[in-house]
C-alpha cells in the first residue's frame, strides 16, 4: 500500500485527532516531518477536489478526517441529528468558566456562577468535555477540573489559545451546539456569562 493509502485507512478508522508523532509510531520508517508534509499535501488535495465529500481538519493538536460543511443537510437527515441531546445554557456557562480558569475546583466554579454545579460537572465528565486533573493542595484536597482534547475536538479548536473572547465564548459554544441540533446559530438566544474576571488558562494537556 502507498503511504497515502495507509494514512487514509488510519484516519478513517478513528474519530479522534491523530498527531504526526502518533502516526510515526504506527508507520515504521517514516519521520513525523515527512508525515506532516504528506498529510498537508493530502489536506490541500481534499479541500480543492469538489467531488470529494471529505476534508482533513487540524484540531486538538492533530488531524481529523471529517465531512465537508456542504454535506451537513444530508447527514442531518441520515443521522437524525436534530434529536441529538445538546448542552444546556447552564452547562455551557460552566464549561466556559472551566476553560478560562482551569485547573479549577467545584467550589471555585460555584463561587463564580453562584449556583450548585454538581449535576453539571457530572454531565460534562460523562460527555468527556472535562476531566479530573488532580487535587488542590488546600484543606479537604478538592478535585481540580480542566478541559480535555475531546473538548477541543467538539468545539473545533486546535488549542485553548483559540478560545473566543471572554464576552463571546458562551455564545460561540452555543452556536456549535445549535448546529449539532440542526438550528441556525443565534436561534437559541444569548447565553451571557456572569461578569467575572477571568485569567486565561494554559494549553490543554
Amino acid at each position: 500500500m502507498s503511504l497515502q493509502s495507509i494514512l487514509e485507512a488510519l484516519f478513517f478508522a478513528t474519530d479522534e485527532p491523530l498527531t504526526v508523532e502518533r502516526l510515526a509510531e504506527v508507520i515504521p520508517g517514516v519521520t513525523p516531518e515527512n508525515l506532516k508534509e504528506v498529510v498537508l499535501e493530502w489536506q490541500s488535495h481534499l479541500a480543492a477536489d469538489e467531488n470529494r465529500g471529505l476534508q482533513l481538519i487540524e484540531v486538538a493538536g492533530g488531524f481529523l478526517l471529517a465531512t465537508k460543511p456542504g454535506s451537513a443537510e444530508y447527514l442531518d437527515k441520515l443521522l437524525d441529528r436534530r434529536k441529538k441531546r445538546t448542552l444546556s445554557q447552564a452547562s455551557l456557562e460552566t464549561l466556559a468558566v472551566i476553560a478560562y480558569r482551569e485547573p479549577i475546583t467545584r467550589a471555585e466554579i460555584e463561587a463564580i456562577r453562584g449556583v450548585n454545579v454538581d449535576s453539571i460537572i457530572h454531565t460534562l465528565l460523562q460527555r468527556r468535555l472535562i476531566k479530573i486533573s488532580g487535587r488542590k493542595d488546600v484543606p479537604g484536597h478538592p478535585f481540580l477540573y480542566r478541559t480535555t482534547k475531546h473538548f477541543l475536538h467538539h468545539f473545533g479548536l486546535r488549542s485553548l489559545k483559540e478560545l473566543p473572547k471572554i464576552d463571546e465564548i458562551s455564545q460561540a459554544f452555543a452556536d456549535v451546539e445549535e448546529r449539532a441540533e440542526g438550528r441556525e446559530p443565534g436561534e437559541g438566544g444569548e447565553m451571557p456569562l456572569e461578569e467575572q474576571p477571568f485569567e486565561e488558562a494554559e494549553d490543554t494537556q
